[in-house]
């Protein structure tokens, strides 16, 4: 149980960028009109050094 609560407090100290500076997450999103009608979709990255992860929906 000690070594959980270890585990959890060290990824919450991490999270919140006390060991450094925090993730900021950027944001997109866009509209689009065609032919087939109007699609718009949103999404959000996180970088940290060389390594963007990304995740997005499209409406």
């Amino acid at each position: 149980m000690t070594r959980i609560f270890g585990v959890l407090m060290l990824a919450a100290l991490a999270g919140c960028g006390a060991d450094g500076e925090p993730i900021r997450p950027t944001a997109q999103a866009s509209v689009g009109v065609g032919s087939h009608g109007v699609h718009g979709a949103v999404g959000t990255t996180l970088r940290r050094g060389n390594v963007r992860v990304g995740m997005g929906v499209a409406l």
